[in-house]
């Protein structure tokens, strides 16, 4: 749990520091810019920006009912972000499992990635693969 936070923390620390160094330079205005820089960058590499994630069991017993797939990911992919930001709203439609959470997750990861924690790893039909694009894996998914 701490090592998905550990990035998104050291940001908005790192984030305090530079702002505090600008304003107690006498330039406030760069200081708040790059403050929320920071803060955007920490947001985006939490885990806050992805669905609610499911044990590899449960995300696998729900996705046999309903033919969803299944993302393995990991906060702080950049791969991970740039699927779940492509795929915006219709990233609910999927199932996710982050693998620093679910040593089952993982273990299925590196049994179809030659013993690698590659993500994100999407199971679909049966069939991995492994950084899909995310117009693929979009056009998959329910609805238009």
């Amino acid at each position: 749990m701490i090592r998905a936070w550990l990035t998104p923390i050291l940001l908005a620390l790192a984030g305090l520091l530079v702002a505090g160094s600008r304003v107690a330079g006498g330039n406030p205005v760069t200081g708040l810019a790059l403050l929320a820089l920071f803060l955007v960058l920490a947001g985006a590499n939490s885990p806050l920006i992805f669905p609610r994630s499911l044990t590899s069991a449960e995300a696998l017993r729900r996705s046999g009912a309903d033919g969803r797939p299944v993302v393995y990911w990991r906060p702080g992919c950049t791969y991970c972000m740039r699927l779940r930001a492509r795929l915006g709203g219709r990233a609910r439609e999927a199932y996710w499992v982050n693998i620093w959470r679910d040593p089952e997750g993982a273990a299925a990861v590196r049994a179809v990635n030659d013993g690698n924690e590659t993500v994100p790893t999407v199971l679909l039909a049966g069939r991995h693969h492994t950084n899909p694009d995310p117009a693929w894996l979009r056009s998959r998914l329910g609805g238009p």
